[in-house]
């Protein structure tokens, strides 16, 4: 997608080189993520090719990327926002509430577990890790009634799952992030950084920027439940709807604001420090 971009966006651009890195959180799968150290176990090994130069710019699913990036690194661009839902995969339910009382949900997310928590007590979550088609794979033979993926991620692999239920997000908030692909690069390169931004989309870059500066301003651990997700609003407003969360799910905090794209940040700062001020003491300490 991101060569694509690039190629449309700059004719007589070299053909890029594709550098596949596998990181820890790919090859790490029998733990969950808060264990291993959380999200950024999916950037640390493809930051450090940027920081050494051995490549040039880097692709990451935006979610993944930790809230302040390495210094001498930067977003140079993001690309249009696929659809930023969670879904249920569950092969004999259509919503969280067909669900049979006490069936087991699978996941490895501590905001999905927690919002489930606080939707359905009764359910019983577990872990769940691997790839899009290994969590499939256990879901189909029976490992857990249910579990919850990114629809974005099962579009850009060209899924056709008709166990898949979108959530609406006033129900269920995505992670920050959720859907969108984020290029990284050196703060220094200015020749990539032109490139890159050719190939941006504006909306996208505020939605990002109001659920980054949540996220800054939460300063939450990767033991957090967070979600949040910022859209377009008829006429081109922005709205912010956010999510802190206990992990059980025994308290949910929820905020929202509307702004200009160009208030994007400020809106996400504002929604966090309203949250930490609704929150007890012991819920961002961890």
């Amino acid at each position: 997608m991101v060569v694509a971009r690039l190629k449309s966006a700059h004719a007589g651009l070299p053909e890029p080189e594709v550098v596949v890195i596998k990181t820890t959180g790919d090859r790490v799968q029998d733990r969950p993520l808060a264990e291993l150290g959380g999200k950024g176990l999916f950037a640390k090994e493809i930051e450090q090719a940027l920081l050494a130069d051995t490549i040039d710019c880097a692709v990451h699913s935006l979610k993944d990327l930790e809230t302040h990036l390495p210094p001498g690194l930067a977003i140079g661009a993001v690309l249009p926002r696929a659809d930023p839902r969670d879904a249920l995969i569950a092969p004999a339910a259509r919503s969280l509430a067909d669900l049979p009382e006490g069936a087991s949900v699978a996941t490895g997310s501590i905001r999905r577990a927690a919002q489930l928590r606080a939707l359905r007590p009764d359910l019983a979550i577990g872990p769940l890790r691997g790839n899009v088609d290994t969590r499939l794979a256990k879901i189909r033979g029976g490992a857990a009634a249910a579990t919850l993926l990114a629809m974005a991620g099962l579009e850009r692999l060209g899924l056709s799952v008709p166990e898949a239920t979108p959530l609406d997000p006033d129900v269920f908030l995505p992670a920050p992030g959720q859907g969108l692909v984020a290029i990284e690069c050196r703060e220094r390169d200015g020749r990539v950084r032109e490139l890159l931004a050719a190939c941006g989309d504006a909306a996208s870059a505020a939605a990002m920027a109001a659920e980054r500066a949540l996220l800054a301003g939460l300063d939450g651990s990767c033991k957090t439940p967070i979600g949040a997700l910022a859209a377009a609003l008829p006429g081109g407003a922005l709205r912010l709807r956010a999510l802190l969360a206990r992990a059980d799910g025994t308290l949910i905090l929820h905020a929202e604001r509307v702004g200009t794209p160009g208030d994007a940040a400020a809106m996400g700062a504002d929604a966090a420090a309203d949250l930490r001020a609704r929150a007890p003491a012991d819920l961002l300490a961890a």
